[in-house]
């Protein structure tokens, strides 16, 4: 008891994006830069999407609700992570590793979901055309960005609530550059078995199952896509999903490197491992929407009338 209550007043060290201090200034402009772009580019979808009736689909929808998670997912560790550099600091007290614990996952996961929704949508686009509009109205459209958001506050619930049950007997480096379920569950000085379980079960169920979800959607649409006998056809439907999936194989990739793979405490698998982390809560929303809006005469049209000023706010899908 006494470690844990030595915990609510002590403060984390991070091991932050480097060790070798020549480096700091050039990390520091370095995501400074990549923090600006990636919320001035997914702002600029969200308001191409909510200036552009044309945009007002079920398939555009779920990209600004992506775009917004994005901005609210890179905003819960780069920040910190600039001040740590830019005050050659390294802590993070206890409350403030708990918060940006609970807001880190809630919005990683919900990345998550709101791929394999989106990879829903597509299905349905391409397998059942004529009753896409039925299927996914906007009160269903809703619901589902309801269900996610429900569903990633519940998961990140429980592993913070987990967490904040073990305790932390002294200053110890946590080995990323936020405060993640991995590196935390490695310097605790409490018995960690019952949060690795439920982060191999409930975090892989949360990994694994949207992945499922996304393959077998593509499965159908590729079976269906496949059976059109125009080559333009074809052409036509693989392409609206080609963000997706260009998107879908970034994160993915980078999200099971980093939880499902297993790492060492070594200094070069620490710096592997922040290698993933970055990949996918920095890299990944900021290629977001140069993948989406340069692969979409759509939505490069409603960016060029932003930019322009030529935009009339209207309400509805």
């Amino acid at each position: 008891m006494a470690g844990r209550n030595r915990t609510s007043v002590f403060e984390f060290l991070l091991w932050g994006l480097s060790e070798r201090p020549e480096q700091q200034h050039i990390l520091f402009l370095l995501f400074l830069w990549m923090y600006v772009f990636t919320v001035a580019g997914n702002l600029l979808i969200v308001l191409a999407i909510g200036t552009n009736k044309h945009l007002h689909t079920p398939m555009y929808f779920f990209l600004a609700s992506l775009s917004c998670a994005d901005i609210l997912f890179t905003t819960t560790t780069v920040p910190k992570a600039l001040v740590n550099i830019q005050t050659q600091s390294r802590s993070i007290s206890y409350a403030g590793c708990m918060v940006q614990l609970y807001f880190f996952l809630t919005f990683g996961d919900m990345d998550i979901f709101l791929l394999a929704t989106m990879a829903y949508d597509r299905y349905v686009a391409i397998c059942h055309p004529l009753h896409y509009m039925m299927i996914m109205s906007l009160r269903r459209c809703t619901l589902m960005v309801t269900v996610c958001w429900t569903l990633t506050n519940l998961v990140a619930m429980t592993h913070t609530f987990l967490i904040f049950r073990l305790s932390f007997c002294s200053k110890k480096v946590i080995p990323d550059f936020f405060c993640d379920l991995g590196p935390l569950m490695k310097v605790s000085c409490s018995n960690t078995q019952v949060n690795k379980l439920v982060l191999l079960f409930l975090g892989g169920a949360v990994i694994l199952i949207p992945l499922t979800l996304i393959l077998v959607s593509y499965i159908c649409i590729a079976s269906a896509v496949l059976r059109v006998p125009s080559a333009q056809g074809r052409r036509k439907a693989f392409s609206t999903c080609g963000s997706h999936l260009a998107v879908v194989a970034l994160f993915f990739g980078t999200v099971v490197r980093a939880y499902l793979c297993p790492s060492s405490s070594s200094s070069s698998s620490v710096a592997e491992d922040t290698a993933a982390a970055v990949m996918y809560t920095v890299v990944t929303p900021l290629l977001n929407p140069f993948i989406y809006s340069l692969r979409n005469k759509d939505m490069k049209g409603a960016l060029g009338r932003l930019l322009r000023g030529k935009v009339s706010f209207s309400l509805g899908q």
